[in-house]
């Protein structure tokens, strides 16, 4: 299924699907009851919606791989927390989720006519998580317990809304590690384990802003909201910076990347290819985010050094070398890399990416699991790109006839299984 963000086409996966079903019936359900039993704490109501709304119309890309709304999941989470002598009724379940849902909708309206990309599918999902936070924090919490300056009141209370937002990121967490399983092909714990690191360093921060907005509001009513949007609005300005950062560090290696497509010692678009092909190994093999930025970046970079070389390979195809000019050039690409002071792993990723598996009878130690990676990657796209334009089948015989010796076997299994996935560049 594929669905138009303002001037972007996004295909939405069967997990994707499954998740906007959801929240259909859950928002639509909520506001039912809504209607039916009236809303209460109007004034509770429209300005937390409002911050929801304004959240999500300055939403941004942070880690290529999904939007991130810290203001708008604050407050989300906020409103779900309200318990004290300043709240004159406490919201149910029902009309937290319809406040939510109505907020995040009006908030996404305005990026749509403005043609900003933007997710459907993280935004429902920001509302179950919320749905869930919010249904704990009914369920743990009698009604009877409000802030009033005791210990007895408070701890409890502090205890059921940090008990709410750990449900907010675990439910999140789940339904973020499916859809990258299904949509990377990868290990459902090494996604699971993903999506909790980044809610460790990510989500804290926005759950922690969410406990404070609450209690403040809580204690001293609505005029403690502008108080407590400024520390919201530098996590949003912090987030911004950072994800300026990740994309003049991701610019910055393209160009380096294509320099050697310019110079014509590798075939246009090749290197891309094999970043792409690298990913889908890690992520078949559930190598850590870091360590899969560091892959793509070393396939990216694997060719470098190939400028030091006399001539160009026909076609790119560096395999045609001799192992003596493969290896000199991975050693000087790894030397041009590490003199950027910030990429030292990815240079020694590419040190090794052209070592042989096994160095006589024993196993080469000293190669890291992404240098082989980069190996077998950058051997199938020379195999069936214009170097000599094998078949898959014919490529994956000729990578076979290299395992064990030339080529790390578990990386080549991995092949096999993300060729036979329908794998295509």
């Amino acid at each position: 299924m594929s669905t138009v963000q303002g001037n972007y086409q996004v295909r939405i996966s069967g997990s994707g699907v499954a998740i906007l079903l959801v929240g259909a019936i859950l928002g639509v359900t909520a506001t039912v009851l809504t209607i039916e039993r009236g809303v209460t704490g109007w004034s509770f109501a429209i300005t937390f919606g409002l911050l929801i709304a304004v959240g999500e119309m300055v939403q941004f890309r942070v880690d290529r791989s999904r939007n991130r709304a810290p203001i708008a999941t604050s407050a989300a989470l906020a409103y779900a927390l309200l318990r004290g002598p300043e709240v004159p009724v406490v919201p149910d379940v029902a009309q937290i989720v319809t406040v939510v849902a109505v907020a995040t909708i009006a908030g996404v309206i305005p990026r749509t006519v403005a043609g900003l990309r933007w997710d459907l599918v993280i935004s429902t999902r920001r509302v179950i998580s919320v749905a869930a936070a919010a249904t704990v924090f009914a369920v743990v919490l009698p009604d009877h317990l409000q802030w009033d300056g005791t210990w007895s009141h408070a701890l409890p209370i502090t205890a059921a809304m940090f008990l709410a937002v750990l449900t907010a990121a675990l439910s999140d967490g789940l339904v973020g590690a499916g859809q990258m399983t299904e949509a990377s092909n990868r290990p459902f714990p090494a996604a699971l384990r993903d999506e909790l690191v980044v809610l460790a360093r990510i989500g804290l921060a926005m759950g922690i802003s969410g406990v404070l907005l609450a209690a403040s509001t809580s204690l001293l009513g609505l005029w403690a909201v502008p108080l407590v949007v400024v520390p919201l609005l530098l996590t949003q300005f912090a987030f911004r910076r950072f994800a300026s950062a990740q994309r003049t560090y991701r610019t910055t290696v393209r160009s380096m990347a294509r320099s050697t497509e310019i110079a014509g010692f590798s075939s246009p678009g090749q290197n891309a290819r094999t970043a792409q092909l690298a990913v889908a190994l890690g992520h078949d093999l559930g190598l850590t985010p870091p360590r899969m930025e560091a892959l793509e970046y070393a396939a990216l970079l694997s060719g470098v050094g190939q400028l030091a070389l006399s001539d160009p390979s026909p076609g790119g195809a560096s395999l045609l070398r001799t192992r003596e000019e493969r290896q000199r050039a991975a050693e000087i690409g790894a030397s041009v890399i590490e003199r950027s002071g910030v990429l030292d792993r990815v240079a020694e990723i590419v040190r090794h990416s052209n070592d042989p598996y096994r160095r006589g009878r024993a196993r080469n130690a000293d190669i890291p699991l992404e240098s082989g990676i980069v190996n077998v990657a950058l051997a199938y796209e020379q195999l069936v790109g214009e170097g000599t334009g094998q078949t898959p089948g014919k490529a994956m015989e000729s990578i076979g006839l290299g395992i064990g010796a030339e080529y790390d076997p578990v990386v080549v299994e991995s092949l096999r299984r993300v060729i036979g996935r329908g794998f295509r560049f």
